[in-house]
């Protein structure tokens, strides 16, 4: 079983519209930027270099609630006016090239966002769809195209990361750093970012010569290995699978703090959720290796060629679901690929009862557009040959090198090497609502660990006697894991006794995985087994850890001090999730530690305060609702929490409330909190009360 964090931390968002302006071409932009910190506004100055073919009597430059100054055309005085989301040049533009400037300040209320870590700052970017111009005057339109070259100053001491190559570092007024990057080649503005912060930064060069730049916060500089685990291989890889070297020059990867999902393919510098920053421990369950992958694929699909509208998503997040896949197949192997292609499968087909809306739609679903565009890949490619297929794909990037690329685009690509039917394969996989169940079994039996696991599957409905000699005999192979972990999840409901054989060889003989589905899978520990359960408790997963400690606290009062004083120490994961277990059941223990018990709880408190990252706020919160102790502070972290910028962590602070005001006395508690809230807080909460 995987985290869940591997498939369905990524969002789609839309892409612009085909709209770009008749006769209108914007060259390259020039922008200098600076933050005022403590009023989160951006205050910069743009150049653009734009061509005019056909005079039109509007240009836009897409901005949102924005203010400008000193705007000019050509060095002269602009006719301009703005609207809540455009600067509109009216008068001043000529036919052939021209060059408009301004001054630009904004408060961007989404899109750039200002994060405190610790007593330092980061300011980090997530422009995808067509945000930028929440921050940065530019294009809501993707097949706008525009070589950006970006100039930050910001206080000394900080790393300031933007697209493309670091050309200068000089010393600014006020203690500050100008940081000058030029990109080389035009992207889409939604591509655009930025992100500042207190960051550490470890180098490699690929094989091919790119330069490769990995950035962690200094705190964090003992976890480099296992994040970025695999990097250079996987970039190395791609360049060759795709037949296209990489075409920016120069490749990054920033962790940011609350980052809005698992990562963001910002051209030349992705950005990912600090969530996969982990150590040796926590790189066991959850890793960074699929999005690290997935969002070096975009910088060629996605980057490179990018989907003319949303209609044709699928071509960017189908191929880096894809290609990410294959990259972990060139790592893991191809029992590891086939298997990871099943359970997209059984995701899809579970979905498809109500997910009806095809591929090739604008408003398809986000499994659509990533899990079923990928699945449609394999499809082509088993169908036209692997190598035919590479071929097919090297001749569309390149055709369509920094431009944009439609559906049939590429499937006229498929057409110039094969006589494959991709008009057959368009209307079945991409125009269809359907999954093809049938010939996605068909596909998957091409490999035997897959046959062998189907097989497996087809005992679930036998009597566990006739089967557990088979259960042995797999187990005792050398079978990849996943059928193994089946057999252990096909015993779950089995008495102990009957089964024990079986878990014991699996504790004794399997690795970190199939010891933790036998932490899944036996809950009910009898004399006897009671040891044996307790070594989980030693092993190299966070994830088994905190199994086998909520097993075993729940089973045996007795032993509680003792499993205490065991887990005392234990961190976990970026949510602290075994720290913030340890809190909650040494303070729910009675006779444990007495003296201590108010700082446990306001350790707690203090994780659920807005000081620290919203996983650990919304773990250390759900945590002290389950103590359930009245508590104001707990309350109002809860109030605050339905304002933050992360959607997922605003959700669950809404959902909360709601469920705690239906309780008897609890209306009357957030009431009397009312007039103490900041005034951005009571209009939420007057709001929730008000339902």
């Amino acid at each position: 079983m995987k985290h869940a964090l591997k498939y369905f931390f990524y969002l789609f968002v839309p892409l612009a519209a085909f709209s770009q302006q008749k006769g209108v071409d914007f060259k390259t932009a020039t922008v200098a930027i600076a933050f005022n910190v403590p009023d989160k506004q951006v205050e910069g100055r743009v150049k653009y270099i734009f061509d005019v073919a056909d005079k039109p009597d509007t240009i836009y430059i897409d901005a949102h609630n924005m203010e400008f100054n000193d705007v000019k055309l050509n060095g002269k005085k602009a006719g301009w006016v703005k609207s809540a989301a455009q600067l509109k040049l009216f008068k001043g533009y000529k036919k052939g090239s021209n060059t408009v400037e301004f001054i630009y300040t904004a408060k961007p209320r989404q899109t750039l966002y200002f994060v405190k870590d610790g007593s330092y700052n980061q300011i980090w970017t997530q422009g995808q769809g067509k945000y930028t111009s929440h921050w940065l005057p530019s294009f809501d339109d993707v097949n706008e195209k525009v070589i950006f070259n970006i100039s930050v100053a910001f206080e000394k001491g900080y790393t300031v990361l933007a697209n493309g190559k670091l050309n200068k570092r000089l010393k600014g007024k006020n203690n500050t750093e100008v940081w000058h990057y030029g990109m080389e080649q035009p992207m889409s503005s939604y591509l655009v970012m930025l992100a500042i912060g207190k960051f550490e930064k470890r180098s490699e060069t690929s094989a091919s010569g790119t330069p490769l730049e990995f950035y962690l916060r200094k705190k964090d500089t003992a976890k480099f290995e296992p994040t970025y685990r695999y990097s250079r291989h996987i970039f190395n890889y791609l360049e060759q699978e795709t037949g296209i070297k990489y075409p920016w020059g120069i490749y990054r990867q920033v962790p940011v703090l609350d980052f809005l999902y698992a990562g963001m393919e910002n051209t030349t510098s992705t950005i990912f959720s600090q969530d996969f920053v982990v150590d040796s421990i926590g790189f066991n369950d959850r890793n960074y290796i699929n999005v690290n992958a997935h969002e070096l694929a975009h910088q060629w699909f996605g980057n490179l060629v990018t989907a003319q509208s949303s209609k044709h998503h699928w071509l960017q997040e189908g191929f880096a679901t894809y290609y990410a896949l294959l990259a972990e197949m060139e790592l893991f192997g191809e029992d590891h690929f086939y298997y990871e292609l099943y359970e997209m499968a059984e995701r899809i087909q579970r979905a498809s009862k109500t997910d009806t809306i095809p591929i090739l739609n604008e408003k398809a679903s986000s499994l659509s557009f990533y899990q079923k565009g990928a699945w449609a890949l394999h499809v082509l490619r088993e169908g036209v040959g692997h190598d035919v297929f590479k071929t097919a794909v090297k001749n569309y990037l390149e055709k369509y090198a920094f431009k944009n690329a439609t559906t049939d685009d590429f499937l006229a690509e498929i057409n110039k090497v094969s006589g494959y039917d991709t008009a057959a394969f368009k209307k079945r996989w991409l125009e269809s609502g359907n999954f093809e169940v049938a010939e996605a079994i068909e596909l998957l039996n091409k490999n035997r660990f897959m046959q062998l696991y189907f097989k497996l599957g087809e005992l679930a409905d036998k009597r566990f006697e006739e089967k557990k000699p088979i259960f042995m005999q797999v187990l005792e192979s050398d079978q990849f894991l996943p059928v193994k972990e089946e057999v252990l999840f096909q015993t779950a409901d089995i008495p102990f006794e009957e089964k024990a054989e079986l878990v014991r060889y699996a504790m004794q003989h399997g690795n970190m995985r199939l010891r933790q589905a036998v932490a899944r899978t036996v809950t009910t520990i009898p004399e006897g087994f009671e040891d044996e359960y307790e070594t989980l408790l030693y092993d190299k997963s966070y994830i088994t850890k905190e199994i086998a400690l909520n097993v075993l606290y729940s089973r045996f009062p007795e032993k509680r001090t003792e499993l205490l004083t065991i887990a005392d120490g234990w961190i976990g994961f970026n949510d602290k999730n075994l720290r913030i277990l340890w809190l909650t059941l040494a303070y729910k223990t009675d006779g444990y530690r007495e003296s201590e018990k108010e700082d446990f709880y306001a350790e707690l408190l203090h994780y659920a305060s807005p000081a620290y990252e919203s996983s650990v706020r919304q773990n250390a919160l759900a945590n002290l609702l389950y103590i359930g102790k009245p508590d104001p502070i707990v309350w109002e972290n809860l109030i605050n929490a339905t304002l933050h910028h992360k959607w997922q962590f605003a959700k669950f602070g809404r959902e909360t409330l709601r469920k705690l005001l239906k309780r008897e006395g609890y209306r009357h508690y957030f009431e009397t909190l009312l007039p103490g809230l900041p005034e951005a807080e009571k209009a939420k909460l007057n709001q929730l009360l008000n339902e």
